[in-house]
Order: structure tokens, then C-alpha cells, then sequence
């Protein structure tokens, strides 16, 4: 296997001059120093250079115009996407910003604490296996050989597809950890803690929703588009601007660590991918499939959070508006019997008055009879009242 090695180029940002790479105003930094605008480039060789470029380097180093430059840019808010382009691919994939070439990446910010992990995947999975070594090296070297056949550019897509798909799997998985015991809590006990606290899980869930959504389109896209996915093939379209016999390009491209090794092998799948044809596009489109399929089911985990989430909500409104009603029906209750009891007050004060009447006189048997028979009918009319309402269905039974 090619041994692999990190190289940083340190140079102090305040005392040394700038190292120029080819004329491009490229300004190589320590690893310790490195900005929002660091960018590390890595090569077939897991050969490594940190350094802070300049947009304008990066647009003549790869061949790119600035509106693609400008999707990269984490000061914009951009949906996840990823083009190709002639001599690369432009992917941006929430932490993951990264240019893809057919010898070399590209990665935005790699002291970033979400892209660190990525950094690591990139040096053990883009080393090229020579094949006469995988063949007398064991049983690993075999299998990390057949892992290579891949041109260098899927190699590296594979891993930023990887590291985004289980990132939010992994974030999803958070989430369901905290949100199922959540909502069990609040339909078990309605509080204003418990509903906040269900709120905020719910907020978060939507907005990992959103962004594992996009994640998905931009794949689905891809995978409808023949044309689009051709356009990822950077090696095949290195290899038809670069023939195998005559011209120098032609040997420069032999001798390349990612291409010309593949020609060089026996092997039927690599030979397809730089020589196929060109609406082949077989390989990448099983590698996007692969991760579409894990992104996807990524996505119905979170919708059935959605769905459990909208039950449980259901459920709290049928509990509220239970308890609802039994307030109505305890205002009715109370409201009905206050006019019945000020019917019944209004009569016992009538007759408890000090005001002299002639048909008083010889008649003071009368008043418990008049408090008998109104206490009756002030308790009919509050039994007519509930009865009314109970027909109306304003009050269950």
C-alpha cells in the first residue's frame, strides 16, 4: 500500500511571506491558525496541505466559476447541492463543503469539529492499492484493492455521502431518544413544563426534517438525471481529453496515481469506468441509490416522530377539551342554580319584610307553606334547566 503521509506547510501569518502556488496567490498556514477561510487539499496519496487560499486561486486551481465558488460560501445560506463540473465537483452538504477533482479534494474549514471525523475517513479511504501488492498482501489488501476500482472522485463522494447521511442519522437517533420519552410523559401529565419542553423537541424536528429533506431531493435529482450524473465522471472526461498514446497530457495522465493505475490494471470494471461509454453512468448510479436508500429511511424515521408527535397532539386536544367541557358544565351547573336560588330568595324576602299588610293578620300559617313551594319549584326549574341542556347536548350525560 502507498504509504501515506501529512504534509502541513507552517508559516507564521504575521512574520512569514506568503507561499505562491503557480502564480495563484495560494498563502499556506499552520494547522494551529487555520480560519473560517482554511481550506486542507488532499491527494490520491493522502499527501495534506492546510492552507488559506484565496477565492481567485481556488477558481484557476480547479477550474470553476464564482457563482459555484459561492455556493461553498457559509456566510449564505445555500440548500444542499451537488454539481458537476468539467474539471470538478462542487458539494456542499451543510458542514461538508468540499471540491472535488480526479486527483485531489478540497475541504472548507477542516477544524471544523463536525468535519474533523470526515478529514480522518478521507485519509483511510482514498489511498490508491497497487494491485500487484493486494495480490500477494492477504486477505485485507485484496479487499481494500476491490474497494478501489472506483475513480478517485467517487471515492471521495462516497465518503462526504457517508458522513452526512450518518450524521443525521445520528442526530435523529438523539432526537427519537428524547422526544418518545417526552410526549409519554406529557400525555400522562399535562403541564406547562412538559409541553415546552415538547415544543422545543418539536421545533427540532422540523428543522433536522427540512434538512434531511434537502439532502434527499438533491440525490433524488441526481438520480433522475443521466446527463447530471455524467457530469461526475471527471475521470472518464479526463481520460477523452487526454489520450492514452502520443502527446505529453497523454503521459501525464498515465502516470497519474488515481487514473493511470486503473488503466494499468487487468481489471474489466475499471477499464468500463475511464473507457466506457459515456452515458454509462451505472456505478455512480448504484453509489447514489446506496446512500438515497439510507437518507431516505432517515427521513421516515422522522416523519413517523411527525406522525407520533400529531397523535399525541391529538390526544391532549381531546383530553383539554374534555376537561373544557366539564368546566362548561360546571359553570352551567353553578349558573342554574343562582337564578333558581335567587327565585327562592327573592320570595322568602318578600314575605320577611317589615311593611304592615292588612292580609298578614291571623294568616302566619301561610309562610312555611310559601317556603315549601318555592324551595319545590326553584328546584324544578333548575332540573328543567339541566334537562334542556342535556337535550341540546350542551352538557354530557
Amino acid at each position: 500500500m502507498v504509504a501515506m503521509a501529512r504534509d502541513v506547510l507552517a508559516v507564521a501569518p504575521e512574520t512569514a511571506a506568503a507561499a505562491v502556488d503557480d502564480g495563484v496567490g495560494m498563502l499556506v498556514k499552520k494547522k494551529g491558525t487555520a480560519s473560517a477561510r482554511s481550506w486542507i487539499l488532499i491527494d490520491a496519496n493522502v499527501n495534506e496541505t492546510v492552507m488559506d487560499i484565496d477565492k481567485y486561486a481556488i477558481m484557476h486551481r480547479v477550474q470553476i466559476h464564482a457563482r459555484d465558488l459561492r455556493i461553498l460560501d457559509p456566510l449564505l445560506s445555500y440548500p444542499s447541492t451537488i454539481l458537476g463540473r468539467e474539471r470538478a465537483i462542487v458539494l456542499n452538504l451543510e458542514h461538508i463543503k468540499a471540491i472535488i477533482t480526479a486527483e485531489e479534494v478540497l475541504l472548507r474549514d477542516p477544524s471544523d469539529d463536525n468535519v474533523i471525523p470526515v478529514v480522518e475517513e478521507l485519509r483511510r479511504r482514498l489511498p490508491v492499492v497497487n494491485a500487484n501488492h493486494a495480490e500477494f498482501g492477504g486477505q485485507h489488501d485484496v479487499e481494500t484493492g476491490e474497494e478501489d476500482e472506483s475513480p478517485f472522485e467517487f471515492r471521495a463522494l462516497e465518503v462526504f455521502l457517508e458522513a452526512i447521511c450518518s450524521f443525521h442519522a445520528a442526530r435523529t437517533t438523539e432526537l427519537e431518544t428524547d422526544a418518545y420519552p417526552a410526549l409519554d410523559e406529557l400525555t400522562s401529565k399535562i403541564s406547562s413544563r412538559n409541553l415546552d419542553r415538547v415544543r422545543k423537541l418539536k421545533s427540532a424536528m422540523t428543522r433536522l426534517t427540512a434538512r434531511v429533506q434537502k439532502v434527499r431531493d438533491e440525490l433524488e435529482r441526481l438520480l433522475d438525471d443521466d446527463d447530471d450524473m455524467a457530469d461526475l465522471y471527471l475521470s472518464r472526461k479526463l481520460s477523452s481529453a487526454s489520450p492514452v498514446s502520443g502527446s505529453g497530457a497523454a503521459s501525464w495522465f498515465l502516470g497519474s496515481p488515481t487514473i493511470g493505475s486503473k488503466i494499468s490494471r487487468a481489471s474489466r470494471a475499471s477499464v468500463m469506468t475511464v473507457h466506457g461509454d459515456e452515458n454509462d453512468v451505472e456505478e455512480l448510479e448504484m453509489l447514489l441509490e446506496a446512500y438515497f436508500m439510507q437518507i431516505d429511511g432517515t427521513l421516515n424515521k422522522l416523519t413517523s416522530l411527525r406522525e407520533y408527535i400529531d397523535d399525541t397532539e391529538d390526544y391532549i386536544n381531546i383530553q383539554l377539551d374534555n376537561h373544557r367541557n366539564q368546566l362548561i358544565q360546571l359553570e352551567l351547573f353553578l349558573s342554574s342554580g343562582t337564578v333558581c336560588m335567587s327565585i327562592y330568595a327573592l320570595v322568602t324576602g318578600i314575605f320577611g319584610m317589615n311593611i304592615p299588610y292588612t292580609w298578614n293578620d291571623d294568616h302566619g300559617y301561610m309562610f312555611k307553606w310559601v317556603v315549601i313551594l318555592s324551595g319545590v319549584f326553584s328546584a324544578v326549574i333548575f332540573l328543567l334547566i339541566v334537562f334542556y341542556a342535556r337535550f341540546k347536548g350542551l352538557v354530557g350525560s
